[in-house]
């Protein structure tokens, strides 16, 4: 019996529709689950995706006419095959894909996690007979604390370099993690700026209809006693970067799920490291694979070969894929193809 999805050199295909799930390699028609430059990359001749993941690739990518787009919960048949997309909790407009064909269910993960951020649409659970499944944080050891005690972290960090008459700026990547921080940080502590290619990601999100809190990038005309008082948002890409000298003295924290990792924040140059995670960390993965129903589980992304070995350990059919999605990696990318969009940046 024909596999309803295959993994092939060019992205995960459904050989009954003839359409790639976030293929890396030019095909006809792909299906995107999210936009992040790893999993909607360009020359296709058709996309089909959330509404926020078409202003989204529209921007990055150049496109005006060849997205379609559709709605969370939305079915679309293909060729006997019906396709729908639900919220991943990943970043704004992230999706799953749910693919259906004469009673039996794949579902295609992409990146996700399942907690509130207050900006994406919440993780949606769809049961399925076979998962394909993200592994990011996929080790026992990344488990996340509440983003309540993180982002009160935060808060007492910024509010001592207030204190301190420094600047404090917060690395996270362009698209996902600044709007995180952005929806959830107290801004009763101070005014929030932004780098340009932040500040740009935020008004194409804000055209798809996405209500974002207002922080204005950074200009010359903002005074030096505004910036002690400010919480500064910038991309991977400005640290160490001429940008950031306009803040001295200021105070470096870098917000990722690699801040777990015991040396990670001093390789980064940071002051301060803050564990805040766009994907599913141990337990998360773990409850999505029991909570699917899955009788077998395809493991992409991250720490394959450590999270299949486990499933099969404890009784779930569980088989290692290798993909070019690089998760949280391939995110720091994003500050790096933004910021030469933003020309206007000084």
């Amino acid at each position: 019996m024909e596999s309803l999805l295959t993994f092939t050199p060019i992205g995960i295909y459904c050989p009954r529709a003839q359409v790639y799930l976030d293929p890396w390699k030019p095909v006809d028609r792909a299906l995107i689950t999210h936009g992040h430059a790893d999993h909607a990359t360009g020359g296709h001749r058709y996309y089909l995706c959330t509404r926020e993941t078409a202003a989204i690739i529209a921007y990055r990518l150049h496109l005006s006419d060849n997205i379609q787009t559709v709605e969370y919960g939305e079915k679309l048949t293909i060729q006997g095959v019906t396709f729908s997309f639900h919220p991943a909790g990943h970043i704004p407009g992230s999706a799953q894909i749910r693919v259906e064909y004469q009673d039996e269910v794949w579902v295609f993960t992409g990146d996700y996690k399942t907690g509130d951020d207050n900006i994406s649409a919440p993780f949606d659970l769809q049961r399925c007979h076979v998962l394909v499944t993200e592994s990011t944080f996929g080790l026992p050891v990344y488990r996340w604390k509440s983003s309540e005690s993180i982002f009160y972290e935060i808060g007492e960090w910024w509010r001592r370099n207030q204190q301190e008459g420094k600047t404090s700026v917060i690395a996270g990547y362009t698209l996902g993690k600044s709007q995180h921080i952005l929806a959830n940080i107290d801004t009763s502590i101070g005014p929030v700026f932004t780098h340009g290619a932040i500040d740009n990601m935020n008004a194409c999100l804000r055209s798809a209809g996405l209500a974002l809190p207002d922080a204005p990038r950074v200009t010359d005309a903002i005074s030096k006693d505004e910036l002690r008082r400010a919480l500064v948002l910038c991309p991977p890409s400005a640290v160490g970067s001429p940008w950031l000298r306009r803040f001295y003295p200021w105070s470096l924290g870098v917000a990722s799920g690699w801040m777990k990792l015991r040396g990670t924040r001093r390789r980064r140059g940071a002051d301060r490291g803050f564990v805040l995670s766009d994907h599913a960390d141990w337990e998360e993965l773990n409850q999505v694979v029991r909570q699917s129903g899955a009788e077998k589980v395809f493991v992409t992304h991250g720490y394959t070969e450590t999270f299949s070995h486990w499933l099969n350990s404890i009784g779930i059919e569980a088989h290692e894929v290798k993909t070019r999605f690089e998760g949280e990696l391939g995110e720091m990318a994003e500050g790096v193809e933004s910021e030469s969009q933003s020309s206007s940046e000084p």
